[in-house]
């Protein structure tokens, strides 16, 4: 059953935390900001039937002040299109607010190219819809982030990480510096990250368990280790400042990771 965009709209509004439905009265009164993430399956949100995967969207919490909550809107096996068509780009741009940041990763599914829902050119298409979350945010008084797709477990017969994503990230690194937006660039530091640990140490990193072999999925110890990342880029590109961000260099016990029931 397909879903009306009116319908997509309130399912989100209503599964925000109540700090994120309150965040334009805080903000008024300078105590919070919520950062919002438009994403796929590797930054969402992960329930208990799905259990050890983890979202990266899931950890980031554990790395910013108490002034800044997530509103992780990320969803399994969407593109930077079909998030758009579904009217979940129109539930976030209902909910954010000015000061509010809306952190944005898609390429793993936009590189679908025989399925015309999800589908997207790097230098054309994908730089469009990508454009729509840009100037939607910016409407809404919000700041843009891009974040280039985060790297798939793969290695060559040497033992070399190689990148999975095709022109996607750098057609993503040319619009942010057209469209002068803060990027986030998690293909290069994931893949630079995927080529230190090495073949068998990135097992213990993404979804691998006795019945499945996952190579894009994380675990948490994956997820917190990109969330990690991500929380080093906000502040290397100031769009976080040190006050922000806590906990980088600390280590991120993997029972924080908690998986809530199905709704």
């Amino acid at each position: 059953m397909s879903l009306t965009r009116r319908q997509v709209t309130t399912a989100a509004l209503a599964a925000l935390p109540l700090a994120a439905v309150a965040v334009g009265t805080a903000e008024a009164h300078g105590r919070s900001r919520t950062v919002f993430i438009a994403g796929d399956s590797t930054a969402a949100q992960k329930y208990s039937d799905a259990a050890p995967e983890t979202g990266w969207g899931m950890a980031l919490p554990f790395f910013l002040c108490s002034g800044l909550s997530v509103a992780n809107h990320a969803v399994n096996g969407r593109s930077s299109k079909s998030f758009v068509d579904e009217g979940r780009l129109d539930a976030i741009l209902a909910a954010i607010r000015p000061g509010d940041f809306l952190l944005v990763q898609f390429a793993h599914n936009d590189e679908k190219t025989t399925d015309p829902t999800r589908y997207t050119e790097p230098w054309t298409t994908y730089q469009d819809h990508l454009r729509m979350y840009l100037s939607g945010a910016r409407a809404k008084g919000a700041r843009p982030v891009l974040a280039t797709p985060v790297e798939r477990r793969r290695f060559d017969a040497e033992g070399n990480a190689v990148p999975t994503h095709g022109e996607y990230p750098a057609a993503m690194r040319a619009l942010a510096e057209e469209e002068r937006v803060a990027l986030l660039d998690l293909q290069a530091l994931s893949l630079a990250l995927w080529q230190e640990l090495g073949v068998e140490a990135t097992k213990t990193y993404f979804n691998w368990t006795d019945t499945e072999q996952d190579n894009t999925h994380f675990n948490p110890p994956g997820a917190i280790a990109v969330a990690r990342l991500v929380a080093r880029e906000l502040l290397r590109t100031r769009v976080l400042g040190p006050r922000d961000v806590v906990r980088l260099h600390e280590v991120i016990p993997t029972s924080w990771i908690t998986w809530p029931e199905p709704s």
